[in-house]
């Protein structure tokens, strides 16, 4: 298999051998395409918790609207005890 890249991509690689990190150009491409498949199913596993959590939510029954005024003052009143306490 022959692959084109980029000169500064060409120059990354030629880098990261001249650096004593790699032993030649195709140690260079194995990490990266080693790095690429192990971001992919990172992405795949974050997509699969994410599809689960979405199931759970619309499992979980009827949606209950907040009301957001009575959020607002229980948290005024449990601030001003704290602030009272203190």
């Amino acid at each position: 298999m022959n692959i084109s890249l980029t000169p500064h991509l060409e120059e990354l690689v030629k880098g990261k051998v001249a650096s004593g990190l790699y032993n030649s150009e195709s140690e260079v491409m194995h990490e990266a395409l080693r790095l690429l498949e192990e971001r992919d199913q990172e992405r795949d596993l974050r997509l699969a918790e994410l599809k689960d959590a979405i199931q759970k939510g619309i499992d979980s029954g009827e949606a209950t609207p907040l009301d957001v005024q009575d959020i607002k003052a229980r948290g005024r009143k449990r601030l001003a005890a704290q602030q009272g306490s203190g």
